[in-house]
């Protein structure tokens, strides 16, 4: 077994590999380029060494450095995560040239499946099922046309050498093909270094499906079920869960044997994953196909850590060493339910626009890493980031996974709403309401899920969760019960201790620009004439509290002053709650309210980034909906359109500029 072994990664996945390392009393080294001197992993590890700048072009991704870090601490194997060079078979061959173990697959595997192209072609060879599509090389956007008229719309364009959802776009006619085809292969180079791009039929009302192979050097291959992976943003994964609600077990057992097949077919070791696509309007499940194989670990492999109890990096350190296998096929059960969520730094209230910034604030529902496979009572928190520092341009906007694990998917996904309603995060926007949300959608709690889950239910974008007028009266007496509460504290400190309570016979409560009618009593309130019984644990000072309900749900809040309302959080929506006594809320409505100046004529750059192209110039006539230019942030292009029609007044930025937030790129007449 090794002594020591170096981390080429950063984030949460360093901090995942390095606790295991460290209960199998193997000793650990980390990586970090400027940006991530004081990050937690380089915190967590044995010992670390500074490989460069911020831009992962100058430290993450260069392997000269890596193998430089590995001499100089040495460690006797490099475990890459996933992402970076995870998946560069040039890694490997230098890191074997140099006498250090790869914690991973061999090289050929690698250059095998790496390439989506070629892939495909390996996968019909061993018998596995394909999507139809054109897997050839595409010469421009004129030949891309006709091999897309050729299958037949829709169409995916993917990026040879992508992941991640990166270098993907989905073509419903020939427009999209001409505009997105180009954006496809900067996409592919500039994350890949690789502009080559293929086409295939995309398959309608879609689920994916992945079925995680472990394998040892010994000719032993086996499959440990499956992950559900439909709920997907930009064809980036949101939420995974293992098993599948819509998988069965003959399903399982034909995806799995296809899936092992392919993996012996190039002599795979190590862990990896086959992606399935299923068409789930074949109520037979027969018709999956496969789309790519990951030669590495995936983001996703928790819940199938959570319902095998098999520690994944664990086996892929001792399979790189030598052993065997400890287990069978027979071996893999199905114990529970696991469902991860992926907790971003990007806006569902603006779009779903990346947002960095430094983390105010960070608290967390258990502390991250503590517990086993499982967390602590169902609860895991895979995490990289900490209370003061920075999600920066330069990287993955993850912040962390949420993992929760019950007896069954209902148990798993209601652990789910109950922790993210403890997550804090002040500081940038963050998607922690809309995982709420869609934790508590009937639509997901039934499984009828597809890739296109997201933008069926949400067209129109994202406004937090949806409120009734029971819920709402319960917050009316939860914001006057806090400003209660918050008053009596003002007098004590100000010295009123002595002087007789004042009396407020009734409050008028505002939640999100709706008057309630609040009278306070022993454990209830009355709101517009209806009984609300419970109790809310609320003092001041506090973040959180609970209120408890005899008939109804417990409700974790999240509870922020912003004068002179509070901000109350729960379960996916903050309402804006003012509450006054009667007696001062009639001169409130005298109070002049500041007008938000006119931004309508102006296109502003939604998040930091860089300007890639003005697709406009002075004097243009635009219509709405027309593309005006293109930024790249978080390492995707994101098109900004006319929000009307138009003429483009003036032009305040360059190609290859770095934008702020806000800043203004053009203006219109």
């Amino acid at each position: 077994m090794f002594s020591k072994i170096l981390i080429a990664n950063r984030g949460e996945i360093a901090c995942r590999v390095i606790k295991t390392a460290r209960r199998m009393g193997i000793a650990t080294v980390a990586v970090y380029s400027d940006a991530d001197a004081r990050a937690p992993f380089v915190q967590m590890a044995d010992e670390a060494v500074h490989i460069g700048p911020p831009p992962a072009s100058e430290s993450y991704l260069l392997a000269d450095r890596i193998i430089a870090a590995c001499k100089q601490t040495g460690a006797e194997a490099v475990h890459p995560g996933y992402g970076f060079l995870s998946e560069r078979a040039s890694f490997v061959e230098a890191l074997a040239a140099e006498g250090i173990e790869f914690i991973g697959p061999p090289v050929n595997a690698i250059a095998a499946m790496g390439d989506k192209i070629e892939s495909k072609k390996l996968a019909r060879a061993a018998g596995v099922n394909v999507v139809p599509g054109f897997v050839g090389e595409i010469d421009d956007t004129e030949h891309a046309v006709r091999i897309a008229d050729e299958i037949g719309y829709p169409v995916m364009m993917k990026a040879s050498a992508g992941g991640g959802g990166k270098g993907m776009r989905l073509a419903y006619n020939e427009k999209d093909v001409r505009e997105g085809f180009e954006a496809t292969k900067r996409e592919g180079l500039n994350s890949f270094g690789d502009d080559r791009v293929f086409i295939e039929k995309f398959i309608e009302d879609p689920r994916h499906i992945e079925i995680q192979v472990l394998g040892d050097r010994h000719g032993t291959v086996l499959y440990l079920n499956e992950r559900e992976c439909s709920i997907q943003r930009r064809h980036q994964k949101v939420v995974e869960e293992a098993p599948s609600p819509f998988v069965t077990p003959d399903m399982r057992r034909k995806m799995g044997e296809q899936a092992v097949a392919l993996s012996k077919a190039v002599g795979y070791h190590s862990a990896g994953t086959v992606e399935l696509i299923v068409s789930g309007a074949d109520p037979t499940g027969e018709s999956f196909y496969f789309l790519e194989m990951n030669t590495r670990l995936q983001v996703e492999h928790p819940v199938t850590e959570a319902i095998t109890g098999i520690d994944l990096v664990e086996q892929m350190i001792r399979v790189a060493a030598g052993e065997k296998l400890p287990m069978t096929q027979d071996d893999i059960g199905i114990d529970g339910w696991s469902i991860e969520t992926r907790i971003y730094a990007e806006d569902p209230y603006r779009g779903f626009l990346p947002s960095t910034g430094r983390l105010v604030h960070y608290s967390t529902p258990v502390e991250p890493w503590a517990g086993d496979l499982r967390g602590v009572d169902g609860i895991r928190f895979d995490s990289g980031v900490q209370e003061g520092g920075e999600v920066s341009i330069f990287y993955d906007p993850m912040i962390a996974k949420l993992i929760t694990w019950g007896k069954t998917r209902d148990e798993a996904a209601d652990l789910q709403v109950k922790a993210l309603d403890a997550v804090e995060l002040e500081g940038l926007g963050h998607n922690v309401d809309f995982l709420s949300v869609l934790m508590q959608h009937p639509r997901f709690r039934s499984g009828n899920i597809t890739t296109g889950f997201i933008a069926e239910e949400y067209p129109e974008g994202f406004e937090g969760a949806a409120t009734t007028e029971e819920r709402s009266r319960v917050i009316a007496a939860i914001g006057a019960g806090i400003e209660f509460t918050h008053q009596a504290r003002q007098r004590q400190i100000s010295g009123q201790l002595d002087g007789p309570r004042p009396v407020t016979p009734a409050w008028i409560v505002r939640v999100d620009g709706v008057d309630h009618t609040v009278t306070l009593g022993e454990g209830h309130a009355v709101v517009d004439g209806h009984k609300v019984e419970g109790h809310c644990d609320w003092m001041p000072g506090q973040r959180t509290a609970t209120a408890t309900q005899p008939d109804g749900p417990t409700l974790g809040l999240t509870v922020t002053r912003q004068r002179p309302s509070w901000a109350i959080n729960t379960h996916g929506r903050t309402y804006t709650v003012r509450a006054l006594p009667a007696r001062l809320a009639e001169h409130a409505a005298h109070m002049i309210e500041k007008v938000p100046p006119d931004t309508s004529k102006m296109l502003l750059c939604p998040m930091p980034g860089l300007l890639v192209k003005l697709h406009v110039g002075e004097g243009d006539a635009v219509e709405a909906d027309q593309p005006l230019a293109t930024v790249e942030a978080m390492k995707m292009e994101n098109i900004l359109r006319a929000e009307k029609a138009g003429t483009i007044a003036t032009i305040n930025a360059s190609e290859g500029e770095t934008l702020v937030v806000d800043a203004v790129i053009l203006e219109l007449e």
